[in-house]
């Protein structure tokens, strides 16, 4: 039995592999998906057979309350949503792994003793501080992407040393809790519980709105080494590997979205752009001054006509709108009239890494006009059209040429440098970062204020007519 466990483990692990290759292309992600629920089925099923496992009565209740409660979840949420429901997906994975160490130290497997016992009480700390950090890290982006929390940062006096006093705390209390006696050993596990909680709380509450992509993709990588370290603490090659796997690939994403963005890891979470005090939107004295330029429908249908390449920068305005299907149609009506139409994606735009991406495929837009924003920015000077639809920060001036701005250093869509670019927005209002965007009294911006999919529906309109 032992030897198919082993077998039938490393199968679901080349699977999950696999299902991570698959999902690093657009084409690929449909097909990375299936390797991915086939492996998680396979582990499942394997696991029912495991000797250790009896009460097949709690397991399948628990699987058929947990599964419904997933699916009614997910047949439900909008995709402007998804990126709030991973978030509370990750929390998940942190409340599991301080139950399970909390169970794993109260009724533990086997006896142990001497070294055994040390490394076994260090693996049970590390698991449940890590998904103490994971849980309350979670909740709290949970709440600021749902909008059930402000976007601001919270930035308490000293939040620096307060951080590394919690963290050097939790540390030490390692110490006591596995030399001490079971009872005092579980007091200081829930010490420990309760600042490593407040500790994940306060990194996320401390993080701007502009932020928030990077941290939904740091809690992911957070959920794996969590479950890596379950993995340790109950001997499981699967979980280990499944654990790497995941929390390796979050924080190569996490590394490849800051590099993108022109910044550091630590400089998003210990005090990055977005952190400080929110700003009117519109012009101010040490910003470049103008006067907003409307354009309604007709005009902006003409100006298309006359044009032969156009660019069109989605944002999260057009996921709020769930406009991308009438988007879809703009752009294949442009394609057929001969037009060359392409996407601009930067990094952060949405609330979660590749947001727009699943949005653009899901309306059916083909993945080769889709570009990444290092593909495509040196293209703008000789666009003849740029659509900006709902983005605000990610094609922000004030990004490259204002040291006093909030996003000053990070690299942007330079939508401002096409013949014309016009920005499709229901107000002057500020993006998530709050700060001013002098790209909406350009001389080159003309601005269509309206809902995205109103718009674009009457654009779509005006062109066939």
């Amino acid at each position: 039995m032992g030897n198919l466990l082993t077998v039938a483990y490393l199968v679901a692990a080349t699977l999950f592999i696999l299902s991570l290759g698959g999902l690093s292309t657009q084409e690929t992600a449909r097909r990375g998906n299936y390797f991915g629920v086939f492996g998680m089925g396979v582990a499942l099923l394997v696991t029912l057979f495991h000797p250790d496992v009896g009460t097949y009565g709690y397991v399948f209740g628990a699987t058929v309350i947990g599964g419904g409660i997933g699916a009614l979840l997910a047949s439900r949420v909008a995709m402007t949503a998804m990126p709030e429901l991973v978030a509370l997906l990750h929390s998940f994975v942190g409340a599991a792994a301080v139950l399970v160490g909390y169970s794993t130290f109260l009724a533990p497997p086997h006896e142990l003793a001497g070294v055994e016992k040390v490394i076994h009480d260090i693996e049970i700390f590390l698991d449940v501080a890590i998904g103490a950090i994971t849980l309350t890290g979670s909740i709290v982006a949970w709440g600021k992407l749902s909008g059930r929390m402000g976007g601001r940062p919270l930035l308490i006096p000293q939040r620096h040393t307060w951080n590394a006093a919690a963290a050097l705390t939790c540390c030490a209390l390692v110490i006591p809790f596995s030399f001490g006696g079971e009872g005092f050993g579980l007091a200081m596990l829930v010490a420990m519980t309760v600042i490593a909680g407040a500790l994940g709380a306060h990194l996320v509450l401390a993080i701007g709105g502009a932020d928030m992509p990077v941290v939904v993709s740091l809690l992911n990588s957070y959920s794996g080494w969590t479950a890596a370290a379950a993995g340790f603490m109950l001997g499981n090659d699967l979980l280990i590997v499944t654990g790497a796997l995941v929390g390796s690939s979050g924080a190569i994403l996490s590394y490849i979205m800051c590099e993108a963005m022109n910044r550091s890891i630590w400089n998003v979470v210990f005090g990055g752009f977005g952190t400080g005090e929110a700003v009117a939107a519109g012009p101010r004295p040490d910003q470049p001054q103008g006067e907003v330029e409307p354009i309604e429908i007709d005009p902006l249908a003409e100006l298309l006509r006359d044009a032969e390449s156009v660019i069109v920068v989605p944002g999260y305005g057009m996921a709020v709108a769930q406009a991308q299907h009438a988007v879809q149609e703009f752009s294949e009506g442009l394609r057929k009239a001969g037009k060359q139409v392409r996407f601009a994606i930067h990094p952060v735009a949405g609330r979660l890494p590749g947001h727009m991406n699943v949005l653009l495929a899901e309306a059916g837009v083909p993945y080769d006009i889709v570009l990444e924003m290092e593909e495509i920015n040196e293209d703008f000077p000789e666009t003849d059209v740029v659509l900006v639809i709902g983005a605000n920060d990610i094609v922000n001036p004030g990004a490259l040429d204002d040291p006093t701005s909030p996003i000053y250093g990070m690299p942007v869509l330079e939508s401002w440098r096409a013949k014309t670019c016009v920005v499709l927005k229901r107000s002057m209002g500020a993006g998530y970062a709050g700060v001013d965007n002098p790209l909406f009294v350009h001389p080159h911006t003309r601005m269509l204020f309206g809902d995205a999919k109103d718009s674009m529906s009457r654009l779509v309109s005006a062109l066939r007519g």
